[in-house]
């Protein structure tokens, strides 16, 4: 086994295909299969599974695909590092959950990247299954995830099967935006039968780890709205909200400066009272940096500001 054939086992799990993983490789398909077959064999696992449908990853490829891709990206910083003589790099990286308070964290966090030296930033907002995967996987340091209390076993289970610690960073109830002229705006406390004729905003990825997609939607859905928009995108949320004419979508609290930039309002719904959780995971072999704590600090900060 050399880096080589790490390289190209992280590269076909990438792409889930042979094919193309050979010509993102400019390599031939038989040679790839072949140090990958011999990879295999040296490892004593199956890493990949072939089937009808293309590449799969298994359990033990799992496992060996995150020590890979570990191994590969500190191979590629330090090729960087010495090819660029550059000695020391700011790294940070996460997923997040579409919330403003990450947002007012992220702009205060920012504030501690030094100018002095390079750095490297991701800051991704995306669904608790995309994070897992991600932070499992080694493409990001850091993760937090979303999820209804009610549904805690089934993510709890998750992160120890990944081997993954987790903390709680908040437990919120959402609360509804609507516009400020919205007849919903008048009433301080609103009822789901308000919302019949209203159209809802909301996520369109929900996850919860070994229940199907019809069930968490009716976990997560109101059964008395039948008008919704997907929307996978923050930015475009509030721009509806704010100019589309009887919207409402349920957040974790949001901070008064943002909601008047989109000439929105905050109200209770007292039948909407289910708790969530964000919760920090990273993977138990990392080490938490200075400035993955200033980050968590600044969530802190800003879940303080922003929450009632």
């Amino acid at each position: 086994m050399n880096i080589l054939h790490l390289k190209y086992a992280v590269e076909v799990a990438k792409t889930q295909s042979i094919s193309k993983a050979a010509e993102n490789l400019y390599m031939g398909q038989p040679n790839l299969s072949r140090a990958i077959k011999e990879l295999e064999e040296s490892l004593g696992i199956t890493i990949f599974r072939r089937t009808s449908k293309g590449i799969t990853t298994t359990p033990d490829g799992d496992e060996f695909l995150r020590r890979a891709r570990r191994i590969v990206s500190q191979v590629d910083e330090v090729e960087e590092i010495y090819r660029n003589g550059k000695t020391h790099k700011q790294a940070f990286s996460i997923c997040v959950p579409r919330a403003s308070y990450f947002s007012v964290a992220m702009a205060e966090f920012s504030k501690h990247i030094s100018l002095d030296e390079p750095a490297e930033i991701f800051y991704k907002e995306t669904n608790s299954m995309r994070t897992i995967t991600n932070v499992t996987r080694g493409d990001f340091n850091l993760g937090i995830v979303r999820y209804q209390a009610a549904f805690e076993k089934y993510f709890v289970e998750m992160f120890g099967e990944k081997k993954l610690e987790y903390d709680t960073v908040a437990e919120f109830t959402y609360r509804m935006a609507v516009k400020k002229d919205s007849p919903l705006a008048t009433k301080e406390n609103i009822s789901i039968e308000d919302l019949k004729d209203y159209i809802e905003i909301t996520h369109g990825d929900p996850y919860v780890p070994s229940l199907p997609l019809i069930d968490v939607k009716k976990a997560e859905l109101s059964e008395h709205v039948d008008k919704r928009i997907y929307v996978f995108e923050r930015a475009t949320q509030f721009m509806l909200l704010g100019n589309v004419p009887n919207t409402f979508m349920w957040m974790s609290p949001v901070p008064k400066s943002l909601l008047d930039n989109y000439g929105l309002v905050m109200r209770n719904c007292p039948e909407h009272t289910k708790p969530y959780k964000d919760v920090l995971i990273y993977r138990k072999d990392y080490k938490l940096t200075a400035l993955d704590k200033q980050f968590i600090t600044d969530v802190c900060d800003a879940k303080h500001k922003c929450f009632p």
